[in-house]
């Protein structure tokens, strides 16, 4: 299979040729990776069972691993899932479009290959004008997870997309470089009270404003084996780069000491390593290896949108080790550490 790449600029009349195309690959159970503000979406027909045994086979996604529908009005929430609560339409009005999605009861007319298996269903409406453009083109419910291979890092940009999945799938989007860089927060509605299931830049302060009560399930959201998990990224490893990631967390000389020897002591045995930091700490650091600059402690923005990029550089690289401070800020540092954590299979020294 030839994967194109074509470039659109989120201009209907600019890009409706564009549209069309990519909308009629969708309607003939083809898949399409697509721009999204959090990262790119590997797309499908969420409506068409064919359609999510096309996106499994393609990233090497386990099938009892839920996709995320899309829509592009808000409405169409009624379309696919039903015993709605009030505290769904309320967090749709305040963040939808955006980076919000939310576990509902499905309808019939969402098939079981969409939702793992489930009688639930995960919706989201993006706020990517490119994204939303091509949804309603494609017939208003697209089912798309991370446009990556399973277990890798996500894709920020067409050309990660292109490393991931050229020969897998028909054509690649190309919207630029996006801009939040972590995937959406996941609530699951149909427990009281809502509960997040997956950090995300909308975190649970946000969330209360709109919800009161809204609980965490960052005390394990792992589970077990032989269990569906109720949303991506609940049960299989993710985002991980080729390297082996460690985090060193604890007090930030001693974390900035304990790095340094850690990468002095690989290369001494013939490794390739480098260290992931801050702009404010990136000249503590004596050694010959790469030092990658995920932003600075005071732009939690930056660090989350530099995250999986950073981690594909270093694949880029050939990095074996990978050692990295923790970053957990005060708004998104849930998130980012989230996804961290998972990257390194929960590898982690504390000092």
């Amino acid at each position: 299979m030839r994967t194109r790449i074509v470039k659109a600029c989120g201009d209907p009349v600019l890009d409706g040729g564009i549209m069309e195309q990519a909308a009629r690959i969708i309607k003939e159970g083809g898949l399409v990776a697509i721009p999204t503000e959090t990262v790119y979406g590997l797309a499908g027909d969420a409506l068409n069972p064919d359609s999510a045994r096309k996106i499994y086979e393609a990233k090497g996604r386990p099938s009892d691993n839920p996709l995320i529908v899309h829509i592009a009005r808000e409405e169409d929430m009624d379309a696919i899932a039903k015993d709605i609560p009030d505290e769904a339409y309320a967090a749709a009005e305040r963040f939808w479009p955006g980076p919000l999605t939310m576990v509902l009861y499905k309808k019939d007319i969402v098939p079981y290959e969409t939702t793992g298996g489930l009688d639930t269903v995960a919706v989201r409406f993006p706020e990517n004008p490119i994204a939303r453009e091509f949804i309603l083109a494609a017939g208003g419910y697209i089912a798309a997870p991370s446009a990556n291979l399973s277990g890798r890092p996500s894709c920020t940009t067409a050309e990660h997309c292109r490393q991931d999945l050229d020969g897998r799938i028909e054509m690649i989007i190309d919207g630029g470089e996006v801009g939040i860089g972590l995937e959406s927060t996941i609530v699951d509605m149909t427990v009281k009270p809502p509960c997040i299931l997956r950090q995300g830049y909308i975190n649970e302060a946000m969330l209360q404003e709109v919800l009161r009560d809204v609980g965490s399930d960052d005390a394990g959201h792992e589970v077990p084996d032989d269990s569906r998990p109720k949303a991506p990224g609940m049960k299989y490893r993710h985002y991980s780069p080729k390297g082996k990631l460690c985090i060193v967390q604890g007090e930030r000389d001693s974390v900035i000491s304990e790095i340094n020897r850690l990468i002095r002591e690989k290369e001494s045995r013939g490794y390739r390593a480098a260290v992931i930091t801050s702009d404010e700490d990136k000249d503590r650091y004596d050694i010959k290896a790469p030092v990658m600059v995920i932003g600075s402690l005071d732009d939690e923005d930056m660090i989350a949108h530099r995250l999986f990029s950073i981690l594909r550089e270093l694949d880029d690289m050939g990095i074996e080790y990978i050692y990295s401070e923790s970053f957990d800020t005060p708004r998104l540092g849930k998130a980012i550490m989230d996804r961290m954590l998972r990257a390194s299979g929960n590898n982690v020294i504390r000092i």
